[in-house]
């Protein structure tokens, strides 16, 4: 199980809870902090699956104070509430702390993978798209919605700062956005780097190093 490394569960628990009176002082969910208590060893399971793949990371240990770790733990504690009672009032306060506290617009309905890792969160948006495993983010990135629809990103995908990928995109597998590239209703082959074009085109080249063996721990 994942060790908090600055507090027990039990102050973890008591620590987010008092972040939420902090930032909604409105006097509803007085319940908040025993369903935080309830559901925090799930959430931390999950964030220690994503921990210790990271090679960064020192692995079953969790730092509160780490930005980037805080970030993902936030996100699945109100996707694990969410999932096990529905408490969209309670799951919207962790949403909107998440966002307050690291510049991140991540909704607690969206699926996102089991492993990820976050560079620097700031400004970073993700739509209700379809995600695959190994999902690499830089700050100022989105994944957006067109017209309703959503693109899908596929294994082992890097997105670079001020990256997006926007609508009806088929992300293959292993694809890597280069800084500033964006992808708009347009599939990548995978296993590959996409640079801006001419004209709003894109363009896809080998791929010459494999970004994820410097991350994840594979």
């Amino acid at each position: 199980m994942l060790k908090p490394l600055h507090l027990s569960r039990t102050e973890l628990a008591a620590y987010v809870a008092r972040q939420l009176v902090t930032f909604y002082p409105d006097g509803l969910d007085t319940d908040a902090p025993s369903v935080l208590a309830a559901y925090l060893d799930a959430a931390l399971l999950r964030l220690g699956r994503c921990i210790n793949e990271v090679r960064w990371w020192t692995p079953d240990q969790f730092d509160h104070l780490h930005s980037t770790q805080y970030t993902l733990f936030l996100y699945y504690l109100s996707n694990t509430i969410w999932k096990a009672t529905g408490n969209r009032t309670l799951c919207a306060k962790l949403f909107g702390l998440n966002k307050a506290l690291n510049g991140i617009d991540l909704f607690y309905e969206i699926d996102m993978p089991e492993v990820m890792f976050i560079g620097h969160s700031v400004g970073i948006v993700f739509a209700k798209a379809t995600y695959g495993n190994y999902l690499v983010v830089y700050q100022n990135s989105t994944v957006g919605k067109n017209h309703g629809i959503a693109p899908v990103l596929g294994e082992g995908v890097v997105m670079y700062a001020g990256t997006a990928i926007i609508g009806g995109c088929q992300v293959g597998d292993g694809t890597v956005l280069s800084q500033g590239t964006s992808l708009v209703n347009a599939d990548s082959p995978g296993h590959c780097t996409v640079y801006p074009g001419i004209g709003g085109q894109v363009v896809f080249k080998p791929t010459r190093r494999d970004a994820l063996q410097d991350i994840f721990r594979r």
